[in-house]
């Protein structure tokens, strides 16, 4: 691949500010945490939060120190024991002290990797006019946002931990319960979107957001904001969780053998002045609310569970390229705070419809956008990223489906038009909204 003179080159200061201030992030996550939590396992699907304390900076030395530059590794049983998401080497399904280092050895083994990430940007700028990953230091994009990304994992894991370990944030901003939009419709034209980016245009990006390319998109009708708490309610009052028709065959299944009745976020509280509607409370990162003061905050919930509201209502989720169209309409600001609930500017959820234009409103922050679109590769895909080819191509299985424009918990400079997410259909953990198509 080439890359246009265009495109800035290795800026050293610029990736060393970014990495330093995406570790300071992580330490400020780390510290919501009591010392005894980080063995604990919330989510059964994840593991326990020493595994990430040590993934991050094990990430790191895989592709910089390792992948790219070849280095043996003073310490490789923990390169390998924190290496891989949710599956590690040798340890999946263990809770116990017994199958990890201590917090001290994972935490000056983090310090080791983050001198040497620091220490190699010399060799790696020499390797930049050669090698794909050294360009415009993209390896070290890759890392500082994958660190990124791991903040928002680790938050909604923190919101599932028994509150009394974990520790409530320094600085909360006071909770926003006023402002909602009105709800309604809006007319999307039909357009000629462009989908992705193209790789000699932009200093980084990840593998499945190249190469770019146009879709065709018939008009249509899109809520004007995403589904409400309060909304959701009335879901449930008309047995939503209960009609197996309302649900496609898998994922009634699923619901009826993990035994999901609500949005896992939501809480029965039959007693004490936090209990709202119906006994419902809100788990909030710091504090548990009365769901009527969140009423109109973004329900979030599993894709699966938004299809089900989706075919209540007689409508559908938008397409990948839908999404697209309706936020050129409404001109979202990409990246820039002032357009969204995004980059930790609300510590939370924000009422629906508070950011935006005339057109749909938070379709960038207040929570990921789920699509109907299953995730997959553009058409010439490549993965460029020798280091990490499975990033992307392990989840073309038919069995993701695509989330954009981020959350609040999502830093600024992954709200970009071309950046993709993705879960199974069956995972209700992310901080993800959702809102009605109707053609």
């Amino acid at each position: 691949m080439t890359v246009a003179p265009a495109v800035p080159g290795f800026d050293r200061l610029a990736l060393q500010a970014r990495l330093e201030a995406a570790w300071r992030r992580s330490d400020a996550v780390f510290d919501l945490l009591a010392p005894e939590a980080f063995l604990r396992r919330p989510i059964a699907l994840r593991q326990p939060f020493i595994f990430y304390a040590g993934h991050l900076a094990a990430f790191g030395w895989n592709q910089v120190l390792g992948g790219l530059l070849g280095r043996e590794s003073p310490q490789p049983a923990l390169d390998r024991l924190f290496a891989r998401g949710i599956d590690p080497v040798g340890v999946d399904g263990y809770e116990g002290a017994e199958a990890w280092p201590s917090l001290d050895q994972t935490l000056r083994y983090r310090d080791r990797v983050r001198g040497a990430l620091l220490g190699a940007m010399d060799e790696v700028e020499s390797r930049a006019g050669s090698d794909v990953l050294a360009e415009h230091g993209r390896v070290y994009h890759l890392v500082i946002e994958h660190e990124l990304m791991h903040h928002e994992t680790l938050l909604y894991m923190v919101q599932q931990l028994d509150r009394r370990l974990r520790r409530r944030p320094r600085t909360v901003p006071p909770y926003r319960f006023q402002g909602a939009a009105a709800p309604g419709t809006v007319a999307v034209p039909g357009a000629t979107v462009v989908l992705g980016e193209r790789f000699d245009r932009v200093p980084f990006g990840w593998d499945n957001e190249f190469p770019e390319h146009a879709e065709e998109v018939a008009p249509f009708a899109l809520d004007r904001t995403p589904v409400r708490n309060g909304e959701w309610l009335e879901f449930m009052a008309a047995g939503g969780y209960t009609r197996a028709e309302l649900w496609v065959e898998e994922s009634w299944a699923w619901r009826e053998r993990v035994g999901h009745t609500h949005p896992v976020f939501w809480t029965r509280a039959a007693r004490g002045p936090e209990a709202g509607v119906g006994g419902w409370t809100y788990q909030a990162l710091a504090d548990e609310l009365p769901l009527e003061d969140v009423a109109d905050w973004p329900v979030y919930v599993s894709w699966a569970e938004a299809d089900a509201y989706a075919r209540w209502r007689g409508a559908s989720l938008p397409t990948e390229a839908e999404y697209h169209a309706a936020a050129r309409a409404a001109d979202v600001r990409w990246g820039d705070p002032a357009g969204g609930n995004f980059d930790f500017t609300h510590w939370g959820p924000t009422p629906v419809g508070m950011y935006g234009g005339t057109a749909a409103r938070d379709l960038a922050g207040n929570g990921w956008e789920w699509t109907r679109s299953r995730f997959g590769p553009f058409p010439g895909f490549e993965a460029w990223a020798r280091t990490y080819a499975g990033y992307s191509a392990d989840f073309f299985d038919e069995h993701h489906y695509v989330l954009l424009g981020g959350s609040w918990a999502t830093d600024r400079t992954l709200v970009r038009r071309s950046f993709r997410n993705w879960f199974q259909p069956h995972y209700p953990y992310v901080f993800a909204k959702f809102r009605l198509v109707r053609r």
